[in-house]
């Protein structure tokens, strides 16, 4: 007996990537197209694009945005990633057109776990680079193989990137996606934050400006 459901609901596998499923979802930033996808790499994870208009052709605005709990669920201050989910979807939604590309790929890579490893040796000095050292794990282990494919899959020929990160640019070049210029997301430090972001600017290299004491 055949599936009662229409076949572009099944999932289809196109190279390395399989998609999952599709179907508009409504949020307080607009009503998106969203995606699931898995990548062969590692097939457990679910990644989502989240799609604001017609993104086939160039310069698409685009997040790469990796998963953060911590920040995003449970409201967490040591971080700016809630931010800049939020100033992602913001935009797409205002501009009509974008991608957001949600990575299930926690603490830069490390896991849940570890993460929180990294954040009991950062409550004891430690910055978010020395603790991952600490704990013998790389400064930042993601991958963004996944992206490209699921780029090339929305037929995405160009990208503006929204990011502060420059190996972020390096890394999707690398894999064939051309990316024609950044748009920057700063986020203002809280308290709990200041340290954070200064080492992401002075040890990551990440773009960001002076950031003053936070009050």
């Amino acid at each position: 007996m055949g599936s009662k459901f229409p076949a572009e609901v099944l999932s289809v596998t196109e190279g390395d990537l399989t998609i999952e499923a599709e179907a508009p979802v409504p949020t307080r930033f607009g009503t998106f197209q969203m995606f699931v996808f898995r990548y062969a790499d590692d097939p457990s994870k679910e990644h989502v694009a989240v799609v604001s208009g017609d993104v086939a052709g160039d310069d698409v605005p685009v997040r790469m945005h990796s998963e953060c709990l911590t920040s995003e669920v449970l409201g967490s201050l040591k971080c700016d990633c809630a931010e800049q989910l939020d100033r992602a979807l913001e935009t797409i939604g205002r501009e009509g057109r974008g991608v957001v590309l949600y990575l299930r790929q926690e603490g830069r890579g490390i896991g849940l776990s570890n993460k929180i490893r990294a954040y009991a040796l950062q409550a004891l000095g430690a910055d978010t680079v020395d603790a991952n050292r600490a704990l013998g794990l790389p400064d930042d282990s993601r991958r963004y193989a996944m992206a490209a494919a699921m780029l090339r899959y929305l037929h995405v020929e160009s990208v503006q990137l929204m990011t502060n990160n420059p190996d972020k640019i390096e890394a999707l070049r690398a894999l064939g996606m051309n990316v024609r210029g950044r748009m920057p997301m700063i986020i203002e430090a809280n308290p709990f934050s200041a340290d954070y972001l200064a080492t992401k600017r002075d040890r990551m290299h990440h773009a960001l400006p002076f950031l003053a004491d936070a009050e």
